[in-house]
Parts: C-alpha cells; structure tokens; sequence
C-alpha cells in the first residue's frame, strides 16, 4: 500500500468523491486510512451550522474515527482559488507546512490519500508562484487522476496527463467520475486509455450522494494497482 494524491482535471470534477470512496474502500480491506485536504474553501452554511463539504464527507462515510487535525490543513470561508481565499482573510499558505504535515501523516497511516484543490496549476502561494504541481512534486508522491466523462474531457485529460508526465510524476490510474453510459462517453473513456493506457475505474453518475456507498471498485485494475492484488475486470461500469 502506497501513499497518494487525488487531482483533477478541472474543479468540481468529483476528487472528493473520489477520494471518500478509496479512503472506504480501503478501509473495508482493514487499512488504516486518512485522507487530508491541505487546502479547502468555500465555507457551508445550513440551518445556523457551518461545515466545509470536503472533509464533512470524509467525516460521514469513513468507517474508522477520523482525527480532526489530520484531515486539513488550511480552511478558508471564500469559495475561490486558494491563493486568493488565504488573502481575503490575510493569510498566506505555507507550501512547506503543508508538505511537513504530508511527510508526519505517511509515518502515521498505512496510507494517505492526499486531495488536491481544482486543477494542477492552482495557485497556492502567488507571491512565490508556487501552484499545487509544485507540491505535488515536491512531495514524491503519485497520483490518481480524477476527469469527467463528458464533452471535452479528452482535450483536458490529455493536457492533465502531459504536465504530470512532464514533471515526471507517476501516475497511478484515471477515475472517469459522472458516467452516464452514453456512446459517446464510452468513446471519450476509449479514447483516453489509447493515449494513456493505465489501470482505471468508472462511476456512474450519481442521483444523490448515499449511493456512493453503493459503487464497489475493488474488482477494477485501480484497485488493483493501489492495493496489490488480482482483480476480476478492467473497471467499474455500474
């Protein structure tokens, strides 16, 4: 078992489903889990409750107590770039604290399933022009890369995968997150494996976010090449 990130292509492309779902399907295998999102905006409010929706569903679907400090690094009310969320309430994000937090958390856990924030050229600290890649990098870890599987995912998967591999990250499969089974999604899906022919899974498209419970990727070459064992077909298809 390996530590790892979760990225996107874009935002609100589905990392945090993602990354729920291999932190519980990882945990189902008896692993001691704990993703962490070092950077999180844009500040919930319901009915005199704040939250933030990334580490609440963490919170909510894990199956082992999750450690608070664990989970998060910077929290910022403003639902914006993180660079620009920090500096409306006159902060600065600090690359190397995150990266300090990456290294004491791999040392606690059989993995860590790190969620980035948007795409890969997210600006995390602008005054020294440091964007999520550059963390990524630096913290030698692999990645999964999370795309739609709709209309221009091909243009922005194949762009995603040539800046990792330009910075020689590896990467350690696609998530096609949001399928819906039409011919052409099925074709957008083929068409990125010709390119980039690595182990993947497939989620439907959700109705409401408790079926998620509901997806079992253990049987997919993802889970495979994340926990080391034989698995029975190429991918999740619903």
């Amino acid at each position: 078992m390996q530590h790892f990130w979760v990225v996107g292509t874009d935002t609100d492309v589905g990392k945090t489903i993602v990354t729920t779902l291999l932190m519980y399907q990882l945990q189902r295998q008896g692993l001691e889990i704990t993703p962490f999102k070092p950077v999180q905006t844009g500040e919930v409010y319901d009915n005199g409750h704040s939250y933030y929706a990334d580490t609440a569903m963490y919170e909510k679907f894990s199956l082992q107590a999750l450690n608070e400090n664990h989970i998060n690094g910077y929290s910022f009310r403003e639902a914006a770039s993180p660079h620009f969320a920090a500096q409306l309430e006159g902060q600065q994000i600090d690359v190397e604290d995150i990266l300090r937090r990456i290294q004491f958390l791999q040392e606690s856990y059989d993995a860590v399933i790190c969620e980035g924030a948007g795409g890969l050229f997210v600006p995390l600290d602008i005054k020294h022009g440091t964007t999520l890649l550059d963390v990524i990098v630096s913290s030698k870890l692999p990645v999964v890369l999370v795309t739609r599987t709709s209309l221009g995912t091909i243009n922005h998967t194949l762009l995603t995968m040539e800046a990792l591999n330009s910075r020689q990250i590896d990467v350690l499969g696609i998530v096609f997150n949001g399928d819906t089974g039409s011919m052409m999604e099925q074709d957008n899906i083929n068409t990125i494996l010709q390119y980039h022919p690595l182990p993947y899974a497939i989620i439907p498209q959700l109705q409401n976010i408790s079926q998620l419970m509901n997806i079992d990727i253990t049987h997919t070459t993802l889970f495979e090449r994340l926990h080391g064992y034989e698995t029975r077909s190429n991918g999740f298809t619903g």
